[in-house]
């Protein structure tokens, strides 16, 4: 009995032991074949950045072979290559709007090709390549060069206006460049920065109006807004800040800035108020 009580014993410590070795086993980190890889790149104001997994030669023909010619390739291995961009470009001379999407190459010796996809799950539990979500199907320049053992993604040539993405694997780099309107961006950056600074004076105008009844701080705040962003909203509110003053000459020209803007902006709310204010203002001194 003693002998058997003892196996037993003997078992389940072999048993908790194995269990207990398991998750260590399953925590195991190991090199990957085709380790994951990320490049970004600021263009002016852009950022464009590229995710992929890189293989390697090892000793393999690549072109022709390993990357079949004429064939739909993920650009790189595992899933599909994603490149993402923070605002419209144009990508080989094609306009591509903002956001994600799979890099899809097709080599071939009669010239390279290479296609933006809106299927971001491509090659992935055995999802096809379909032509017909291509956002951009442009012609690629190949170049030879020294021998690269990994696939690697480069921006090159960067500018505040554009840069080139290369992929650089064996001896062939494979290039296409990218346009972004960067004086376009930086304009409307710089327009939304005024309507941000104006609308927080605007706001600042019209709390210290209400509350605190210091007109002349009111003022220095609604003189900005409008000097930021000359809006009918931001007229309107200097208006009645002139008009809590007893300033009614200025306070009718503010109001008149306010109404004529607003002719011209279906989201003239104050409409009315305006107008009332005008026909009420126009006598007073």
């Amino acid at each position: 009995m003693r002998t058997m009580k003892n196996k037993l014993l003997g078992c389940m410590a072999s048993a908790l032991m194995t269990l207990t070795a398991m998750p260590a086993l399953a925590q195991l980190k190991l090199p990957s074949p085709s380790p994951a890889a990320k490049v970004t790149q600021e263009v002016g104001v852009s950022e464009i950045s590229v995710e992929y997994s890189s293989p390697a030669v090892k000793g393999r023909k690549v072109w022709g072979e390993l990357v079949p010619n004429d064939k739909a390739w993920r650009s790189g291995a595992n899933s599909a290559t994603k490149i993402t961009f923070s605002h419209p470009v144009t990508f080989g001379g094609k306009a591509v709007p903002a956001g994600s999407y799979s890099i899809v190459s097709l080599p071939s010796q009669k010239g390279w090709k290479v296609m933006l996809n809106t299927d971001l799950g491509l090659w992935r539990g055995g999802t096809p390549y379909d032509a017909a979500k291509d956002v951009a199907s442009v012609s690629a320049t190949t170049t030879e060069i020294p021998s690269r053992e990994r696939l690697t993604y480069l921006f090159t040539d960067t500018t505040d206006d554009g840069t080139r993405l290369d992929l650089e694997w064996e001896k062939l780099r494979i290039s296409v460049p990218i346009q972004v309107d960067t004086a376009a961006l930086a304009k409307a950056n710089i327009e939304q920065a005024q309507k941000n600074t104006a609308g927080m004076h605007a706001s600042a105008a019209s709390y210290i109006a209400e509350t605190s009844k210091d007109y002349a701080a009111a003022l220095k705040h609604a003189d900005a807004a409008v000097a930021a962003s000359p809006t009918w909203y931001n007229h309107w509110v200097r208006a009645g800040v002139l008009s809590s003053m007893g300033k009614w000459a200025d306070a009718r020209k503010s109001a008149q800035a306010a109404w004529d803007l607003g002719q011209k902006d279906k989201n003239f709310f104050y409409r009315d108020q305006v107008s009332k204010a005008l026909a009420e203002w126009k006598n007073k001194k």
